[in-house]
């Protein structure tokens, strides 16, 4: 399957989701959670993802812990905080008032819109 670039401004609310749902991550687990339960169709850069939490970090979205992989690697370990939680619904009503005006305009109704 094709890999597609994440949408603008949907990277912090994808970041928070999966740490509600995984209540503990590091940065590589992070993006392979979205990696994976995309099925691999949004691949989250390290480029991207960093300067992402370190944003969410000042924002006090996330909480950061120093902790080791199971590998043994030193790895900084993320939480949501009550402030990411409001957060991540802001976003998540943003995206869908966004998402009900895209789909008006790609599937318009019989009283108008595109012509095909």
């Amino acid at each position: 399957m094709a890999r597609s670039e994440i949408p603008p401004g949907t990277l912090d609310m994808l970041i928070l989701r999966t740490l509600a749902q995984h209540q503990e991550l590091h940065g590589f687990g992070i993006a392979e959670c979205i990696r994976r339960t995309t099925s691999s169709v949004l691949n989250v850069e390290e480029g991207s993802l960093y300067p992402a939490l370190q944003r969410m970090l000042l924002q006090d979205w996330i909480a950061g812990e120093w902790g080791h992989t199971d590998e043994g690697r030193r790895a900084r370990y993320y939480t949501l905080t009550p402030a990411g939680r409001k957060q991540l619904v802001r976003e998540v009503k943003a995206w869908e008032r966004v998402s009900r005006a895209i789909a008006q305009i790609l599937n318009p109704d019989e009283q108008g819109g595109l012509a095909t």
